[in-house]
C-alpha cells in the first residue's frame, strides 16, 4: 500500500508538472469558465428569472460544478496521449503499481479542479457573487466539488481509455457533458423547463450536484441533495473506477 502510495504522487506530480508546460490546456480550464460567467452574466442574465435569488447567485454554482466536471478533460486527453505513444508500455516495464497511472492521473485533477474553482469564485465575487452561508457551509462545498469532479475524472479516464485518438475523445466527452450540464439546474431554473425536458433535468446527477450546492451556498432548501450528490459522486467514481481499471489492463496486456 505505501509502494502504491508513493507511486500515485509521484505519477499525480508529474501531471502537475506538465500542465504547467502546457499553457494551452491552463488556459482551456480557466480562461474559458470566466468567458461562461460573464457571458451568461452579462449577456443572459437580464432574461433569465430566478425567484428569490439574483442571478449572478444562482449562476455560480452551476458554473463551477460544470467546470470541475470539464476538469477530467485532462485525464482523459493524457490518458489517451500516453496509451498512443506507448509510454504506458515503458510504465508497465518499472517496477512500479500499475493502480497508480492511473490514480495518479485522476488525483492531478484534484488540484487542477482547485485552481478553477479558486478562479471562479474570485470572478464570480468580483461580478456580484456572495456567499449566503457561514464558513464551514461554504467549505463544504467546495469539498463537494472536488469529489464531484474526482468521480467524474474516473468517467472521462474510461472515455480516454476507449477512444482512438484525442479527437474521438473529445467529441465523446461533450456529447455526454454538455447534454448533462446544459440539461439540468445550472443555468435555468429546471421549473421553466418543458415537461419531457424538466423530467429528465430532475433526476440528472447534476442537477442533484448543482442543488446541493445551492444549498451550502446560498442556504436553499436541501431535501436530499447534499446527501444525493455525495452518492453519485461515490458510485460514479465506483463505477467508472472499475470500468477504467478493467479497460487499462485490457489494453496494457496487447
Amino acid at each position: 500500500m505505501r509502494r502504491a502510495l508513493t507511486d500515485t504522487l509521484v505519477i499525480a506530480e508529474r501531471n502537475i508538472i506538465r500542465l504547467t508546460r502546457t499553457p494551452e490546456l491552463l488556459i482551456g480550464f480557466t480562461l474559458q469558465p470566466i468567458m461562461f460567467v460573464l457571458l451568461f452574466r452579462y449577456v443572459f442574465g437580464g432574461a433569465i428569472s430566478t425567484p428569490g435569488y439574483s442571478y449572478v447567485d444562482f449562476l455560480v454554482p452551476g458554473i463551477i460544478v460544470q467546470n470541475v466536471a470539464f476538469g477530467g478533460f485532462a485525464t482523459a486527453l493524457g490518458l489517451n496521449e500516453d496509451m498512443r505513444k506507448g509510454l504506458i508500455d515503458r510504465f508497465r516495464s518499472l517496477p512500479m503499481s500499475r493502480a497508480a497511472v492511473l490514480a495518479g492521473r485522476t488525483l492531478s485533477d484534484v488540484a487542477l479542479n482547485s485552481l478553477g474553482i479558486t478562479v471562479l469564485l474570485v470572478t464570480g465575487v468580483i461580478t456580484g457573487f456572495s456567499f449566503h452561508t457561514d464558513f464551514a457551509h461554504a467549505v463544504g462545498g467546495i469539498g463537494l466539488l472536488l469529489l464531484f469532479g474526482y468521480g467524474f475524472s474516473w468517467f472521462l479516464a474510461f472515455i480516454g481509455l476507449l477512444a482512438k485518438s484525442s479527437e474521438t475523445v473529445n467529441s465523446l466527452g461533450f456529447l455526454v457533458v454538455f447534454p448533462l450540464t446544459f440539461i439540468s439546474s445550472s443555468f435555468v431554473p429546471v421549473a421553466s423547463m418543458p415537461g419531457g425536458v424538466r423530467d429528465f433535468a430532475e433526476v440528472n446527477p447534476f442537477t442533484i450536484v448543482v442543488d446541493a450546492m445551492r444549498s451550502l451556498w446560498l442556504g436553499a432548501p436541501a431535501h436530499n441533495a447534499v446527501w444525493g450528490a455525495v452518492v453519485w459522486s461515490l458510485v460514479i467514481a465506483a463505477v467508472f473506477a472499475t470500468l477504467a481499471v478493467d479497460r487499462y489492463r485490457r489494453a496494457a496486456a496487447t
